[in-house]
């Protein structure tokens, strides 16, 4: 417990007697104001049971009446109610920032569809026009011509990897495991590295977990492209009854991951803590200055 806690319980000791000697509804209030402030300091739900548990033995007889047990519940449960209403504010926020990233998913997927389908299309029907032109031009003509095609082509293949990096059709066609495969394969194209992704998993996962983990690579892969000079990045996935292991493993230059939060937001890890926190889930980060990077998140199988 902290540095104040004797002080804490003395304080406590003193609005719990007062309270217990008749003085219900300023106690309860003080009881509310200790509440606030005991988690302000850090202490837990446990370290206040016991600190009230502590107190019953010297304060309310031995053994203490019922009506004086009955009180000092109530002093304890309304020391408690900052805690409750926090850990409320905590769930709603959480589901808040599930609402967020789904409809933010739901956008992805239309404007990715759009690029590959109807900008596809457009692409095409400029290829015939190109086509037809050309029938009536000169050979000179025809090579400057091809020159637009080639352009086209750079501009088609550009649309595809905009519309797979916003939401890959593979993910909801084939599943999790090749998008990631697929992921890597063009994370080490565009930046060197060698990615490698092994994983136990024999079925499908509910969507939604399918997309946060797929972002979470995501996030992690691009970290290593851009941040961790990595030469190898090995992503590891697999179920442990009802939850999901997942990691991420570099063997780049490494960071403190205790820096300040502005190399944090840098590195992404905000927003990546953001998405497991509101799956209820966890995350470990392992890494120092020249030891690479070690990345696990653990997520239950209920997302």
């Amino acid at each position: 417990m902290s540095a104040v806690e004797p002080a804490f319980a003395a304080e406590y000791r003193g609005a719990l007697l007062r309270y217990l000697d008749g003085t219900p509804e300023s106690g309860l209030e003080q009881a509310y104001e200790l509440g606030r402030k005991a988690m302000n300091a850090g202490m837990g739900i446990l370290e206040m049971a016991e600190l009230q548990t502590i107190l019953m033995a010297s304060v309310a007889g031995s053994p203490p009446g019922e009506e004086k047990i009955q009180a000092a519940g109530r002093f304890f449960q309304e020391s408690l109610s900052s805690y409750e209403m926090t850990h409320r504010a905590f769930r709603e926020a959480n589901s808040a920032l599930r609402h967020l990233n789904e409809l933010l998913e739901e956008q992805a997927k239309r404007i990715a569809h759009a690029l590959h389908d109807d900008a596809a299309q457009l692409l095409v029907s400029v290829h015939l026009g190109l086509e037809e032109l050309g029938m009536d031009l000169q050979p000179a003509q025809r090579g400057q011509l091809q020159d637009l095609r080639e352009i086209l082509d750079k501009i088609e293949e550009r649309l595809r990897q905009f519309s797979h990096e916003l939401r890959p059709m593979m993910l909801d066609d084939l599943g999790l495991l090749p998008a990631l495969r697929f992921l890597g394969q063009s994370v080490g194209k565009r930046s060197g590295l060698s990615v490698s992704v092994e994983s136990s998993l024999a079925e499908r996962l509910p969507p939604a977990l399918e997309t946060a983990l797929y972002r979470i690579f995501q996030e992690m892969l691009n970290n290593a492209a851009k941040h961790s000079r990595a030469k190898e990045v090995r992503i590891d996935l697999r179920r442990e009854g009802n939850q999901i292991q997942a990691s991420v493993r570099d063997d780049g230059k490494g960071f403190d991951p205790e820096a300040e939060s502005r190399i944090r937001r840098g590195l992404g890890l905000m927003g990546i803590r953001e998405r497991v926190e509101a799956l209820r889930g966890t995350i470990s980060i392992q890494s120092a200055p020249g030891e690479g990077a070690h990345v696990r998140v653990t997520l239950p199988m209920r997302s």
